[in-house]
């Protein structure tokens, strides 16, 4: 019997390899940390944190990085069932620079090719890909085959049941084109029923970077809930002929790198809980807030209580 999920996501993990010196290069640094890290991957963490039964679909290479993402991944009360290695590819490890609040340079190690990437079709669990109430996919994995088909089977394999949900991702390192990432894009985003991005990926993804332009572009393109990133000026959702717009919360930025997967994993709770799209909005808002003020990402989503704290919500 096929287990459900309540969030299953697919693409991107590895290891994040974080200096403890603060607005250092990368060249002075003496000491760093290891946590495990990847968009969705984090993503499943963030919700799991939140009390969601959550797995992810991804790979890793055969090696001790790769076994400490199994044993993180469980730690963390997600599921690594469908976690598995590529012979002869090494688990990616990924350094960063920090220089609060808004510069934080990403230096990503995935050659030859990362694991990730290599994600099959004949691979996948189509009954517990369409089974979850939410399934979360990024634009990355449609960067190369055969991810991008991979990814493509399972959005079309989700039938009826749940939501899914495409972030737009865009890393322009990992794609030949902006074009090729556009057409890639287009392709999915009728598969899916939210798609979230912030005004780079909105860009590439519908040719506009105007929040409603790109709102109503979405939306037009077949989804159902357009959430667009528009950094200090908040973040705007749109569904159906509902419109709002949710300030950003003030927060002594550490490292900002994880608030947007803790945004998705707490919106993946909001929407599971059936709130009113402010409420969704404003708790996402929360968690991003939270994280961006801590070093880790993974090891820093917020429990629900925290992010009830923050917005003062009592219980």
């Amino acid at each position: 019997m096929t287990t459900s999920f309540e969030v299953l996501t697919m693409g991107r993990v590895g290891v994040d390899i974080y200096p403890h010196q603060i607005g250092v290069g990368l060249e002075d640094v003496t000491s760093f940390g290891k946590y495990l890290g990847g968009s969705p991957t984090n993503v499943a963490v963030a919700a799991a944190r939140l009390g969601r039964r959550t797995a992810v679909i991804t790979r890793t290479g055969p090696d001790p990085f790769g076994r400490f993402i199994h044993q993180a991944l469980r730690a963390f009360g997600v599921d690594d069932r469908f976690v598995s290695d590529v012979p002869g590819l090494p688990t990616p490890v990924t350094f960063c620079e920090i220089f609060p609040p808004d510069h934080f340079p990403l230096y990503f190690y995935r050659q030859p090719k990362a694991p990730d990437l290599e994600i099959r079709t004949d691979s996948l669990d189509f009954d517990a890909i369409a089974a979850a109430d939410v399934f979360w996919v990024t634009g990355t994995g449609l960067c190369t085959e055969p991810s991008r088909s991979a990814t493509m089977a399972a959005l079309e394999a989700r039938g009826e049941h749940g939501l899914s949900v495409l972030d737009l991702d865009y890393r322009p390192m990992f794609w030949e084109s902006g074009d090729e990432a556009h057409r890639a894009v287009q392709a999915a985003l009728p598969l899916v029923e939210v798609a979230i991005g912030n005004l780079d990926e909105c860009e590439v993804a519908v040719r506009t970077r105007d929040p409603h332009a790109a709102a109503g572009a979405l939306q037009q393109a077949g989804v159902e809930l357009a959430v667009v990133k528009q950094g200090p000026a908040g973040v705007l959702g749109v569904r159906g002929d509902e419109w709002v717009v949710v300030p950003p919360l003030e927060v002594e930025v550490v490292n900002g790198l994880g608030a947007g997967d803790a945004f998705g994993g707490a919106l993946c709770h909001g929407l599971l809980s059936s709130w009113d799209l402010e409420h969704v909005l404003r708790f996402a808002n929360a968690a991003g807030a939270l994280v961006a003020g801590r070093l880790a990402c993974a090891d820093a989503m917020p429990t629900a209580l925290e992010l009830d704290d923050l917005l003062g919500v009592s219980r």
